[in-house]
């Protein structure tokens, strides 16, 4: 008889989240075991407690879920899980703090399908401004942007020393590029959009940050994206089902949050099966996810 399917699930937070949790269940895990205001020192004895004791044949039915809010720790989480392991005590190992990684992969991969239909060509040389760029979900999306070949600017609301911060953090991180623009008025907002190809909205959920008037006119504008399902919309004249739906006035075209948000699922979903069905360990971040949504909407 084969030994269950088993998650654990470590985060750094109170509570385990009820949405990956079902995700999970939903995927195929038989059994899911959380371990909540997990430290970052406690990962490797965590793993290594898994790995041991379900020998070899039964590690390939156990997998490890990273959950939080910071995306930094999770993936300094992820990087103790696979340092913890070795040859042929090894299992695979999922991070997706509050969703952020699967929400900007899904949101990417929809951006640049959008381009490819419309305009020819993928990321590679579109220029990305992201508006809520301080957040998990803005973080992701600028480095998957600029990892393949985007120039990509975070936008400062109020902070420009905030943004600036961020952006050196991910390019010491990941090797990036990632540079920043203030955005603290409506013309400055309006001088940042009549020169990107792309606007991301990742602010927090009921903030508008981007309006028609500040869209229009645009010369260069193609795509705005917004993760916001919360009124007001993140984007003016982007709804919350929008999937390529041109908006008024402007030449770029909109995808909204629950569109968005669809394809996040199923992502999540495809991911949690790669981590079931393999015959292999795989470790899986926000780029790795990116790939996957990739192939998926291909």
């Amino acid at each position: 008889m084969e030994k269950p399917y088993v998650l654990h699930f470590i985060t750094p937070a109170k509570n385990a989240s009820p949405f990956d949790v079902n995700m999970a269940y939903d995927a195929g895990y038989d059994a899911i075991a959380p371990y909540t205001n997990v430290q970052l020192n406690e990962v490797t004895g965590l793993v290594q407690d898994a790995i041991f004791s379900r020998g070899p044949r039964g590690v390939w039915r156990t997998g490890m879920l990273i959950g939080g809010r910071d995306i930094d720790l999770a993936m300094d989480m992820l990087e103790a899980a696979r340092k913890a392991m070795f040859p042929p005590f090894e299992i695979s190992v999922f991070a997706d703090p509050s969703g952020a990684f699967t929400t900007a992969a899904a949101m990417m991969a929809m951006v640049e399908r959008q381009l490819k239909r419309q305009f020819g060509g993928d990321l590679s040389g579109r220029k990305i401004a992201i508006f809520g760029a301080t957040g998990p979900v803005g973080g992701c999306t600028a480095v998957i942007a600029a990892k393949h070949g985007a120039t990509v600017e975070l936008v400062a609301h109020r902070s420009l020393a905030d943004v600036q911060e961020k952006a050196a953090a991910y390019n010491k991180r990941y090797g990036t590029d990632i540079g920043y623009a203030d955005g603290s008025t409506d013309e400055l907002k309006k001088k940042i959009l009549h020169s990107a190809d792309v606007a991301l909205c990742c602010a927090a959920a009921g903030v508008r940050v981007i309006t028609l008037e500040q869209m229009a006119g645009s010369p260069t504008l193609k795509v705005v994206a917004d993760v916001n399902a919360v009124p007001p919309t993140g984007a003016e004249g982007v709804t919350a089902m929008a999937d390529g739906v041109q908006i008024e006035g402007t030449n770029a075209f909109g995808m909204g949050a629950l569109a968005i948000g669809n394809n996040k699922y199923q992502l999540q979903q495809n991911l949690f099966k790669k981590m079931l069905e393999g015959q292999t360990h795989v470790y899986l971040d926000f780029l790795s996810a990116f790939e996957m949504a990739r192939k998926d909407l291909a």
